[in-house]
């Protein structure tokens, strides 16, 4: 198995004097898209690029190609008068003065989902992993349930909303809770049940197609993968390269251990949401529970022990140096933790934005 990987990321449109979301008009879309074609997108407000990579075919690949997209979407963002950030959640504008982007499909979304929907204005990384096999997909989801507030915890990048400093390290899947199907799923059986379920949700029109199903992972409704969504946009690419090869990694380790017989230990999603709620208030700095033991663990110890579980498979991956870049961010502290120092040390919630906005294009 090659485990190839897809990366999708969310920045923020920043006016460089009053350091505000600003909506782009899609100006910078329509330019990026010359060069870029499929790879940039518009998003529900108009102060949103997302982009996505093409199939990756190892972690190398992927470095590559979120540097060149970054890249890229900065030198067009600057020549057209704006600046791009890569953080959860944009520390002081106000959703209720934000524009959305005219389309139908958001028009749509609106009229049914309202306010939750208008002040949606967050920004996620979403990290495909290949599987074409869907019964597997399943299996492998059902597992990976358990650490994806780990993969969270690292992530966490949007500590402020609307000007307040949330005290939470990740306010954004705050923001999101509010819409319908998101948060950890539920296990199922097998893909027919799955099945099932998505179409009794279309009958009964709930839903007109899968990809309104908005889960923290999922088998994706289009593409032979499996989708994490959990969690913020990091701050740096070596950030979301450490998270993508994690998750590259827990996926092959979890598909090892399925081919040798064995499986992963299959939670409660009762339980899995006491680690998530922590991860999202604590970061990495809290205690999660480790439900094996049935007791709290500091959680930069459970990252530690996440990295052992996975030692097996780095180096058929290729990704061991990428992986252990998660050491440098329990040093360093997170996107959320190094936005808080900031603010601390300035008091000036501009200054962070400056400071998201350098961090967004260090090392391009």
């Amino acid at each position: 198995m090659k485990f190839t990987l897809g990366i999708e990321e969310e920045y923020q449109v920043i006016d460089p004097v009053t350091r505000e979301l600003i909506s782009h008009d899609q100006r910078i879309v329509t330019e990026a898209a010359k060069t870029l074609n499929e790879q940039v997108k518009a998003e529900m407000h108009q102060a949103v690029v997302e982009v996505g990579t093409n199939i990756c075919e190892n972690i190398q690949d992927a470095r590559a190609q979120v540097t060149h997209l970054r890249k890229s979407i900065s030198t067009i963002a600057n020549d057209l008068g704006f600046k791009i950030g890569a953080a959860g959640t944009h520390p002081f504008s106000e959703w209720e003065n934000q524009s959305i982007t005219p389309n139908p499909r958001y028009d749509e979304i609106v009229n049914e989902l309202q306010d939750t929907a208008r002040s949606n204005l967050i920004f996620g990384l979403h990290v495909h992993v290949g599987m074409a096999d869907k019964d597997m997909a399943l299996h492998l989801v059902n597992a990976m349930r358990y650490f994806l507030p780990h993969l969270y915890a690292l992530s966490t990048n949007s500590p402020f909303w609307e000007g307040r400093n949330t005290g939470f390290k990740s306010f954004r899947s705050k923001v999101f809770d509010k819409f319908p199907r998101t948060g950890i799923p539920g296990v199922f059986d097998n893909y027919a049940q799955y099945e099932n379920y998505v179409n009794l949700l279309v009958k009964t029109r709930c839903i007109d197609n899968p990809k309104k199903i908005w889960w923290d992972i999922r088998i994706h409704p289009v593409f032979p993968t499996l989708e994490v969504r959990i969690c913020d946009v990091p701050m740096t690419v070596d950030e979301t390269i450490c998270i993508a090869a994690l998750i590259q990694a827990l996926v092959a380790k979890l598909y090892k251990l399925r081919t040798q017989n064995l499986n992963f230990m299959v939670y409660h999603r009762a339980l899995i949401n006491e680690n998530k709620w922590r991860a999202g208030r604590y970061g990495i700095d809290g205690k999660m529970i480790d439900f094996g033991k049935e007791e709290e663990v500091e959680t930069k110890l459970l990252m530690r022990e996440f990295v052992d579980f996975l030692d097996d498979v780095l180096d058929d991956l290729g990704s061991r140096e990428e992986v252990e870049y998660i050491f440098k961010i329990l040093e360093n502290g997170t996107g959320a933790d190094r936005q808080l120092k900031v603010y601390e040390e300035t008091k000036d919630l501009k200054k962070v934005v400056d400071y998201i906005t350098e961090q967004t294009i260090s090392g391009l």
